[in-house]
C-alpha cells in the first residue's frame, strides 16, 4: 500500500505547478509544438525546454528541432533526478511529511468542504487515519492523483515519464536541479494557511479545473509562452506563498545554477515545467538579469 501511495505522490511531484485540475482527454493536434529555448556562447550550449507534467493519450508533441536538440545534448537537466524511482521519496518524505497530534484532516478544511474531501478520501483509498498523520501539504499531494482518476489521466503519460526511461538507456547521464528532499521541503516550509488552502483547492468545482487546465494545455501545445504564463499565473494565485515558494524562488535557483554550469563546456537539455519558462519572474527572465541571454528555437 505504501509502494502504491508513493507512486501516486510522485505523480503529484511532477506537477509541483499544475496541482490543482487535469484536462479530461481531449482530441490531439495534428502536431504540438511546445517552446524551446537555447542558452549558449563558445562552447557551452543548453537547451531549455518546458515541459507538460500530465497529456491526454496520443499527444505528438516531439518535433525535429526538439528531437536535434535531446540527441546532441551530453546530459539530460530534470527538476528532479529519480522521477522514475517512487522508493527514493519514502525516506524525505517520512522525515518531512508525518507529524503526530495533527488534527484530523477533514477539520483543517472549512465546514462547506468536509464533505468534498470526505469523498476524495474513500475514493482515493487512502485509510483517513493515515491521512490525519499527515502534514496538510502531505495529504494534499497524496489527494491530488484522485483528480487525474476522475478525469481519465495517468500522471506517467508526461513528457518526464516519456524522456526518462530512453535516456537512462542511452547511457548518458541525467542530473537534478532539485532533490526529491528539497521539493518536499519547499512544502513544508508554507505555513499553515498555505498548506490548508493548496489542500482546498483541489477541492474546488472539476469543471472549473477541468477548463483552467484545458487553457494551460492549449497554451502548451502552441507554444505560447503569454499563455501560459497567464493560466499558470492564474493557478498559483490560489495562494500568494504558493506562487513565491513554488515559482520564483526556484527560478531564481535554477538561473543561478544556469548561470554556474555555462563556465563548463558541453551540451545539456535542461527540461522543467513550461510554467516555470513564463511571465515576469520566469527563469529566462532572470537569466537576462543576470546578463545572459535566452533565443527561442521553437
Amino acid at each position: 500500500m505504501m509502494r502504491t501511495w508513493f507512486g501516486r505522490l510522485f505523480g503529484a511531484l511532477a506537477g509541483l505547478a499544475a496541482l490543482w485540475g487535469a484536462p479530461a482527454a481531449a482530441q490531439a493536434p495534428v502536431q504540438a509544438k511546445p517552446a524551446l529555448w537555447k542558452l549558449a556562447d563558445k562552447d557551452t550550449t543548453i537547451y531549455l525546454f518546458g515541459t507538460f507534467h500530465l497529456l491526454p493519450p496520443g499527444l505528438a508533441w516531439r518535433t525535429p528541432a526538439f528531437d536535434k536538440a535531446l540527441a546532441g545534448s551530453d546530459a539530460l537537466v530534470m527538476e528532479i533526478k529519480d522521477i522514475d524511482d517512487p522508493a527514493k521519496l519514502a525516506a524525505p518524505l517520512l522525515r518531512l511529511g508525518f507529524t503526530p497530534g495533527l488534527p484530523p484532516l477533514v477539520e483543517r478544511v472549512p465546514a462547506n468542504k468536509r464533505e468534498a474531501l470526505k469523498a476524495m478520501i474513500v475514493e482515493s483509498e487512502i485509510p483517513e487515519a493515515a491521512l490525519d498523520r499527515m502534514e496538510t501539504w502531505t495529504a494534499g499531494l497524496m489527494l491530488a492523483g484522485v483528480t487525474y482518476k476522475r478525469l481519465g489521466l495517468d500522471p506517467n503519460a508526461g513528457v518526464e515519464r516519456s524522456l526518462i526511461g530512453a535516456w537512462k538507456a542511452s547511457g548518458k547521464p541525467v542530473e537534478g536541479l532539485e532533490t526529491a528532499e528539497q521539493q518536499f521541503g519547499f512544502f513544508d516550509a508554507l505555513p499553515e494557511e498555505a498548506q490548508r488552502k493548496f489542500l482546498v483547492a483541489l477541492l474546488d468545482d472539476p469543471a472549473e479545473a477541468k477548463a483552467q487546465f484545458a487553457a494551460m494545455l492549449q497554451a502548451w501545445e502552441k507554444g505560447d509562452v503569454a499563455g501560459i504564463a497567464r493560466t499558470f499565473d492564474d493557478e498559483t494565485q490560489v495562494s500568494p506563498e504558493l506562487r513565491a515558494v513554488l515559482m520564483a524562488k526556484r527560478n531564481a535557483n535554477w538561473a543561478d545554477w544556469l548561470k554556474a554550469r555555462m563556465a563548463k563546456p558541453g551540451t545539456l537539455f535542461v527540461a522543467v515545467g513550461a510554467g516555470h519558462l513564463a511571465g515576469a519572474d520566469s527563469v529566462q527572465a532572470m537569466l537576462k538579469a543576470r546578463g545572459l541571454k535566452v533565443t527561442r528555437l521553437q
